[in-house]
């Protein structure tokens, strides 16, 4: 009497491997491109509501107006916030530093140094402050530019 032993069969074979390799494919080439638009979007939340009148720079740079008469000049820039320009060392007037951190820290989302302009060509009376993007390149406010301005074009 001879007993048969039925072999089970342990793991995948290739076809299995490959539809299930396939099936995450696909779903990958799905939801990627969604997730990288969301960040894309978010970096760009994040900008616009910094360089705004009432964001974190907008209110250090009205702070800083408040105490000392102006905002600063394009040559003492976004610096100022953090510490006095050397003509202004002495004044009594500079209550600052008005962002924590330092100047270094103070970058868009995409790690670039944010632009400032004062007195503004745009915003006569105030100051431009914009951020060059995701590129980090000058598109001239030219149709599709992907820069982030305290201003709307006219």
């Amino acid at each position: 009497m001879r007993m048969k032993m039925s072999r089970r069969r342990s793991g995948f074979t290739l076809i299995e491997v490959l539809l299930v390799a396939g099936i995450l494919a696909v779903l990958a080439a799905f939801i990627v491109p969604n997730l990288f638009g969301q960040a894309t979007e978010a970096k760009r939340k994040i900008t616009i509501a910094a360089i705004a009148r009432n964001g974190s720079i907008g209110k250090a740079l009205e702070a800083y107006r408040f105490d000392m008469g102006a905002y600063p000049t394009t040559e003492e820039g976004l610096a100022a916030l953090f510490e006095p320009a050397s003509k202004s060392k002495e004044d009594q007037r500079y209550k600052g530093p008005y962002m924590q951190g330092n100047f270094e820290e103070l970058k868009d989302p995409w790690g670039f140094p944010y632009e400032y302009r004062s007195p503004g060509e745009i915003n006569e009376d105030g100051y431009d402050l914009w951020s060059y993007g995701p590129d980090s390149k000058d598109d001239g406010g030219k149709e599709g530019s992907d820069d982030i301005k305290n201003w709307t074009e006219k």
